[in-house]
């Protein structure tokens, strides 16, 4: 673990006129999609491939696209025909899942955190299911994050530890068809709708505002199905406050992490990249000498800050105050000034995508949880 040589209490944002806030329950209504992208998913399934391909571009980590190639987005339309195969492979964010074998192989494989509720929670569904009550107005399992099933058992590839693949049968993917999803470490394994060839890593890290409740996406790392989500950085954000979900008329800048750095290397057709995107992040009451108080339930609504190595201080914070400390489930949680770091999940934006979900400080001075959550002001 890292700690700071400074004894230096973080500056906290105090709360929307002195007083607490409300934590927004999981599940929320999102916000209403506009009128551009309803069109989008309205038109047939080609046309809007077409549409996103003309306003995206490959991230430096792909390889150029046969015309033999299938796409690593295709969407999911039928059940399986055979048993899945999932190997390992280098990135970016180090050695992660890929699909090994069939029409998908080397697809980016990725799990999301708060499909951890259909566990903790008895008859929960999943994060990311069939909904469309979002602004993209399609599915989560099967177009914007194609779930990967498997008809038998999954077989290990290379650099795959056996042990931990499994499945989970699902009757939201398919509507009225049971079919199988592979499961890595518990967790149900999918691909992205923006990784268009093998090798890329669109979604990593990807904090999501449109499954139900938001969760953060995470590449895999094999050894023990844990996040890879490659090493973090730290800056600063200015957004608007809000609280109890309306708008306090402030502005603040906060402590933040770069979330979403998959999208950096995508780039809408005005020339804007759409990630990464910063998120506002929190410290919580009931944390005491560098260890975390927020496991289960609590991770799912303030996610923490993960990290594969010591995290880079980004503009505007000094690289000594951040460390890390190692939470039980083996996973590396950024700090600062030894106060571990999170984010709160009603924060989930993708507004250099789509205005429907715009970078906001939700969780200010909120009690949840037996303590209070407070935003970071820099020093």
């Amino acid at each position: 673990m890292r700690r700071s040589s400074k004894a230096v209490i973080p500056r906290f944002l105090p709360p929307p006129g002195g007083s607490s806030l409300r934590t927004t329950a999981p599940g929320s209504a999102p916000a209403a999609a506009p009128a551009w992208l309803r069109r989008v998913f309205a038109v047939p399934a080609a046309v809007a491939m077409l549409t996103f391909a003309l306003v995206m571009v490959v991230p430096q980590l792909s390889s150029p696209v046969s015309a033999q190639a299938p796409s690593c987005s295709a969407k999911v339309t039928a059940a399986p025909t055979g048993p899945a195969t999932v190997s390992a492979a280098s990135s970016a964010y180090g050695t992660v899942l890929v699909v090994g074998s069939g029409a998908y192989s080397g697809c980016s494989l990725y799990i999301l955190t708060t499909d951890k509720l259909h566990t903790l929670t008895s008859g929960a569904p999943f994060a990311c299911s069939d909904s469309t009550a979002n602004a993209f107005k399609a599915p989560c399992d099967t177009v914007l994050w194609p779930a990967l099933l498997t008809d038998g058992a999954p077989i290990a590839g290379r650099g795959v530890n056996p042990a931990l693949l499994g499945t989970v049968t699902r009757t939201d993917v398919l509507t009225g068809t049971p079919v199988k999803q592979v499961t890595y470490g518990g967790l149900p394994l999918y691909r992205f709708l923006f990784d268009d060839a093998p090798g890329q890593t669109t979604g990593a890290n990807l904090d999501d505002p449109v499954t139900v409740p938001p969760g953060v996406w995470y590449l895999v790392g094999p050894s023990g199905g844990r996040p890879a989500p490659g090493q973090a950085i730290i800056g600063q954000v200015t957004a608007p406050v809000y609280q109890n979900g309306k708008p306090t008329g402030i502005s603040a800048t906060v402590l933040a992490a770069s979330e979403s750095s998959g999208l950096s290397g995508e780039v809408a057709a005005g020339g804007n990249s759409y990630g990464p995107v910063s998120v506002p992040v929190y410290t919580f009451s009931l944390d005491k000498g560098h260890q975390s108080a927020c496991h289960g339930m609590c991770a799912m609504a303030w996610p923490p800050v993960l990290t594969s190595k010591s995290p880079e201080a980004g503009p505007g914070v000094d690289q000594h105050q951040l460390g890390m400390i190692v939470r039980p489930d083996g996973t590396h949680q950024v700090t600062f000034e030894g106060h571990p770091l999170y984010m709160f999940n009603q924060d989930a934006s993708l507004w250099t995508i789509t205005p429907a979900y715009p970078a906001r400080i939700n969780g200010a001075g909120a009690q949840a949880f037996g303590g209070v959550w407070q935003a970071v002001q820099p020093s």
